[in-house]
């Protein structure tokens, strides 16, 4: 339940609607539910505004598929599903209608919702071989309530590629700046813009890249201020941060 279908709730007992035994049974259920391999946070919604979100990597088909199909069974409208393999997606769509993103391996079961966050987020990328990471970043953004908007291969090697989309740039409530080999793209995009900037370093580069451990330590010594930076490949980690920032007025 999160805080919308909380207000609702309210709404519903204070206008008759909903009898008072019906609302103290809604508030009653367990914060989690045990299913023996898992245990699903059902209050996460209410707590924080947005409801638990499944890491597909080490789990089964199987696995997945049951948690899904629980959280939507008690109420939540959507579950994302992130690090799904296309191998997995295919074993759970056998049972389960889910919109699958490839590129990206994230999943969404339900309906993508309709944006209600204050303003745009663009997710610019040093190069081609970060869209990845970027798609799973718009997809993550998309489905918490986000209008976003992709800027990609804009990286410091054609610097005026970047600087064509200027008013792009300027514009946005939010930007999440992913790159690996040197993660420049981040500390240009924080002195142009004037609104918080997520780094996310890519695992993408030659040998002394180190898996993307350049990238992130140019991104923590980046001199732009308002720059903030998330794990390596973590598309998901800054969406998620940006959706909150891109929020703040209150829509949730």
């Amino acid at each position: 339940m999160n805080r919308n279908e909380l207000t609702a709730l309210l709404t519903g007992v204070a206008g008759g609607e909903i009898s008072v035994s019906d609302a103290i049974l809604a508030l009653k259920k367990a914060p989690f539910d045990d299913l023996g391999f898992a245990k699903n946070d059902l209050h996460r919604g209410l707590r924080q505004g947005i409801p638990e979100v499944i890491y597909g990597a080490g789990k089964t088909a199987e696995q997945i598929t049951q948690i899904t199909e629980h959280m939507l069974n008690q109420g939540q409208p959507r579950v994302l599903i992130t690090r799904l393999s296309a191998e997995k997606a295919s074993l759970i769509q056998e049972k389960l209608p889910i919109c699958y993103h490839e590129t990206g391996q994230i999943a969404l079961a339900g309906d993508m919702p309709e944006p209600d966050g204050d303003g745009t987020i663009v997710i610019a990328t040093g190069g081609t071989s970060d869209q990845p990471v970027a798609e799973e970043a718009a997809f993550t953004a998309a489905a918490l309530g986000n209008r976003v908007e992709r800027l990609y291969d804009v990286g410091v090697s054609g610097l005026h590629r970047l600087l064509a989309h200027l008013d792009t740039l300027m514009s946005a409530h939010v930007i999440i700046a992913i790159a690996g080999m040197e993660g420049a793209l981040a500390s240009v995009i924080g002195g142009l813009a004037d609104c918080p900037v997520i780094a996310v370093p890519t695992s993408v580069g030659y040998g002394a890249s180190f898996g993307g451990v350049s990238a992130l330590l140019s991104m923590l010594n980046s001199c732009a201020s308002g720059v903030s930076v998330v794990n390596i490949d973590n598309g998901f980690g800054a969406a998620y941060q940006a959706s909150m920032i891109n929020h703040i007025g209150g829509n949730k």
